[in-house]
């Protein structure tokens, strides 16, 4: 009982030496110092108010006051999450049973397997709308105590938004020590990391006809726009700079950075933020309000209710385990059911039409990058025969015209498996066209629109699949994982670098070079950092960016 005391007191008085930042609203404290790197770690800061009640399906609001007593963070928040079932139940079997060169006997009739609910997560509630912030003591001691206005040699900031298909993740799945650590040699003093949660699902990714009538589509963007508000409104306090904020996000979150960028068709000013590094920005592209509507109608049936306005007065248990059962067992192979979907609004076209009219942000600075083999993990074991691609593009884009699947299947994606093509098997077809759309395109409509003006890199240490590169970017010292520790170091470099100083540098590989006119990125492999022609840069691409599926309803 002594000692469980004496622990007590020296927790308490740990405690009390932590730092308090007046936000206004409230006060919070730091929830810990990391004494081996010199970090301070403010957890679970509310940007918004609970997104329930009335609320529920809306755009956020800003947090209410509350400064009866100083916040620490100590209660862990996420978003309620979900998984398709082809992506837990069929996909890692049979990307082993490819690499083995085995033949897969798995079903891949998605209604043939049980749908049993994982176990919820305590931290799970809707009221998730939370933020970090990770920064070094130099930094946050240098800003204390100083006006405002008087600010002055504040340190760039790095917003993290995290991926998972937008139907999973949260702010704190990745460790930023390294990073940050990174970020700290020479004469820089290292960078403020931010890390957000945003609504997941259907509770940040309904769209339809119901939703703009009695809600907002693409809820989740608006919560990231809030957040990015807050860091600008904020961060001076923990001695970042809001005039040096780098967006930085993969898969989901790099595709919400492009919809950030091409916000409302670029005709509500400057985006809240400088730069921004985009890890496989992708998405599957929602194809009209009717199949919106759809999946909207879809989730009130799982509800058992018939308006969005009854979904509202149900209890968050009734949401979360329909949300979670709609997204396992709904989602056809390769998608999520939800994600960002043309509203009219924040969303008033696909974000490759925006780029080519010139409907974005143009005073950005960017970073953009994949990974050479991103389309396998989406690919249906179905494409192991020479049907597969067209049957599997039939579920990405059902209303596409007979003629232009035609070109797709015939002309930019022939059955010719000679490597002439970019592929050597019926798998390979189906995951390079994946790749493209979803993923690899978007860095040619990027570069276009900024007249190569911006960095460009592709990930191809083997394997090379989508989200393989994650655990480079936020490597830490004895993490496992990494085939080559001397790559991840340079990566790091590469992105501090731009964070810091605008361009990608690094003493442990070549010259970053911009994109140009000539399309070429750098290619980071296992032994080898080097500039080579970039692929994106082609006809399949251009047609791509034209969306000739794409039919709004």
């Amino acid at each position: 009982m002594v000692a469980a005391l004496l622990l007590t007191l020296v927790s308490v008085c740990l405690a009390s030496k932590l730092p308090v930042v007046d936000l206004g609203y409230e006060r919070h404290q730091a929830i810990s110092f990391n004494s081996t790197h010199g970090i301070y770690n403010f957890t679970n800061i509310r940007y918004a108010a609970p997104p329930v009640g009335e609320l529920r399906f809306q755009a956020p609001e800003l947090p209410k006051q509350n400064r009866e007593h100083v916040q620490n963070g100590s209660v862990g928040r996420i978003c309620p999450q979900a998984a398709p079932l082809w992506s837990t139940k069929v996909q890692p079997a049979f990307i082993l049973s490819y690499f083995y060169g085995q033949s897969f006997s798995g079903s891949t009739n998605i209604s043939s397997y049980k749908y049993k609910p994982a176990e919820l997560d305590p931290r799970t509630t809707e009221d998730c709308l939370f933020l970090d912030v990770v920064v070094p003591k130099k930094v946050f001691d240098r800003a204390r105590g100083d006006a405002p206005k008087s600010r002055k040699n504040l340190a760039p900031v790095l917003v993290w938004i995290y991926g998972g298909g937008y139907v999973g993740g949260e702010k704190g799945n990745l460790d930023p020590t390294g990073l940050i650590e990174r970020s700290m040699r020479g004469s820089d003093e290292g960078i403020v990391y931010v890390a957000m949660n945003y609504r997941l699902g259907a509770f940040g990714w309904l769209g339809g006809d119901s939703i703009n009538a009695n809600g907002t589509a693409n809820a989740a963007l608006h919560d990231q726009r809030l957040a990015l508000d807050w860091v600008y409104k904020n961060i001076h306090l923990f001695g970042g700079d809001a005039t040096r904020v780098t967006v930085m996000g993969e898969s989901a979150g790099g595709g919400s950075i492009l919809h950030q960028i091409t916000a409302y068709g670029g005709k509500r000013g400057a985006v809240p933020f400088q730069q921004a590094i985009l890890q496989s920005p992708g998405w599957v592209p929602m194809i009209g309000e009717e199949q919106q509507e759809d999946t909207l109608q879809q989730f009130l049936e799982i509800l058992d209710v018939d308006t969005i306005e009854e979904a509202r007065k149900l209890p968050s248990e009734k949401l979360i385990e329909a949300n979670a059962y709609q997204v396992a067992t709904k989602s056809q192979w390769g998608q999520f059911t939800y994600g960002p979907a043309v509203d009219g609004s924040f969303v008033p076209a696909l974000p490759g039409q925006l780029l080519f009219g010139g409907g974005f942000d143009h005073n950005l600075n960017i970073m953009v990058g994949y990974n050479a083999n991103e389309g396998l993990v989406f690919t249906s074991p179905d494409s192991v025969n020479s049907t597969g691609l067209g049957l599997q593009m039939k579920t990405l884009s059902p209303n596409t015209p007979e003629k232009v699947s035609d070109y797709i299947l015939d002309v930019l994606y022939p059955p010719v498996y000679d490597g002439s093509h970019g592929y050597k098997d019926s798998i390979e077809r189906t995951s390079l066209s994946i790749a493209d759309l979803i993923f690899r395109c978007n860095t040619d409509y990027l570069s276009r629109a900024f007249y190569g003006d911006i960095y460009a890199y592709e990930f191809s240490i083997p394997p090379a699949l989508h989200g393989q590169d994650v655990a480079y970017t936020f490597f830490n010292k004895g993490a496992e994982g990494i085939a080559n520790v001397t790559v991840a170091l340079a990566m790091q470099d590469y992105f501090t670098s731009f964070i810091q100083h605008g361009a990608p540098k690094s003493q442990l590989g070549p010259v970053f070079k911009m994109r140009g006119k000539d399309a070429q990125l750098v290619k980071i492999g296992n032994h080898t950092i080097q500039p080579v022609q970039d692929p994106t840069d082609s006809e399949r691409c251009r047609f791509w960016q034209t969306a000739p599926y794409y039919k709004p309803t």
